[in-house]
């Protein structure tokens, strides 16, 4: 939320003076903000997890309350969409049905998200390449973005007697997985009209 305010004043910083905001400005303000002590004193906490939960744990132990944000290094994240591995390398998960009590069908959840987007817009989730989720996501990881997924955006279809993705985009609750995890970053997320998307009543 802080990101988003200050995001706001230097947008209107720039306008005000005439001229649009220039780049590295933000990033910058952020820096500049308690943002970036908060997110430091954390660093290392998450990268930690590659090597596994227990020492993952340790080291976030270690972090928290040893280093106190001040150990003389800082641990590499890795990108997220560089770490899926192939279909043929991995075991099909076969997961219980919902069970209406403590787990619930994916159609339910999104209905509680009162996901709305108005059916003229222009989609706001678009390809750089239309071929690519059959000639590369399809054959080496059997459609990712099905899976990843968290609103069923994203499914094969057969048109024509031939597969191709399609994108349900009144579905989308705005998490941008799509957008960090494809493994050929071939999904460009981009903000729907104003008003759009998922909106919690109880939040």
């Amino acid at each position: 939320m802080k990101s988003g305010m200050i995001a706001a004043e230097v947008i209107h910083q720039a306008l005000s003076a005439g001229k649009q905001p220039e780049e590295g400005t933000l990033d910058q303000a952020v820096r500049n903000s308690w943002i970036d002590q908060e997110l430091k004193v954390v660093r290392n906490i998450r990268p930690g997890f590659r090597w596994g939960l227990i020492p993952g744990l340790l080291n976030a132990a270690l972090e928290t309350y040893v280093f106190r944000g001040k150990a003389p290094w800082t641990l590499s994240h890795h990108e997220d969409h560089k770490t899926l591995k192939l279909a043929k390398e991995s075991r099909k998960i076969n997961y219980p049905k919902p069970d209406g009590i403590l787990s619930f069908d994916l159609m339910s959840s999104v209905f509680l998200s009162n996901t709305n987007h108005e059916e003229n817009q222009p989609c706001h989730l678009t390809l750089k390449d239309s071929s690519i989720p059959v000639t590369y996501n399809l054959e080496l990881y059997d459609t990712p973005e099905h899976r990843y997924c968290p609103a069923g955006v994203y499914e094969i279809v057969t048109s024509e007697g031939k597969p191709k993705l399609q994108i349900n985009a009144q579905n989308c609750i705005h998490c941008k997985t799509c957008d960090i995890k494809d493994p050929s970053q071939n999904i460009v997320w981009t903000p729907p009209e104003g008003g759009g998307g998922p909106n919690y009543p109880n939040m």
